[in-house]
């Protein structure tokens, strides 16, 4: 059994409409899920625990902010889930965590969606956290990526650096 804590407003994303969101997690992860809407608990039971361990990451990923069906290439083990709180690049400053919070999404999205992009991540900004869902390589760089703009770096200097790493990753695949 595993519990996990989720903003209220995530409750009725996680259980979908008539309750298919909810149904699809179960059947697909052979767990039952119970949500106590009162304190914004979700309890995951199942007799096995890598089902457990699977079905886990795809709750965070819709209370960090994801859509189910985003949420749900967690079920191939190729993809991953990272959370980046940014209160720890903030601090307890509050206009700096608003600042940093309008780094990440940019002007329209334009800075998510940039990253995204190179990337081949999706990412969501959502609360005081920044979220990315992808493989494991990509998520490294979307991750750097992230916390380079988190430490102030220009937008401009952080996409030139994806490029550079996407090249070196290409590069040691190929000599593999």
């Amino acid at each position: 059994m595993e519990e996990i804590r989720i903003p209220k407003e995530r409750i009725s994303v996680l259980i979908g409409k008539y309750g298919k969101e909810k149904k699809e997690l179960e059947k697909a992860t052979n767990t039952k899920i119970e949500i106590d809407t009162k304190d914004n608990i979700v309890t995951i039971r199942s007799d096995d625990s890598i089902n457990l361990f699977n079905a886990k990451p795809i709750i965070k990923a819709i209370a960090r902010g994801f859509n189910p069906d985003i949420a749900e290439l967690l079920l191939d083990e190729d993809y991953i889930l990272e959370i980046i709180d940014i209160q720890d690049f903030s601090g307890k400053s509050k206009k700096k965590f608003i600042r940093l919070k309008s780094r990440c999404i940019g002007e329209d999205g334009k800075a998510r969606k940039n990253v995204e992009d190179m990337t081949n991540t999706n990412i969501s900004i959502y609360g005081k956290t920044v979220s990315i869902i992808g493989k494991i390589n990509d998520v490294g760089i979307a991750r750097s990526a992230i916390e380079e703009l988190l430490r102030g770096a220009p937008h401009g200097n952080v996409y030139r650096r994806i490029d550079v790493r996407k090249r070196s990753n290409k590069d040691n695949s190929i000599e593999s």
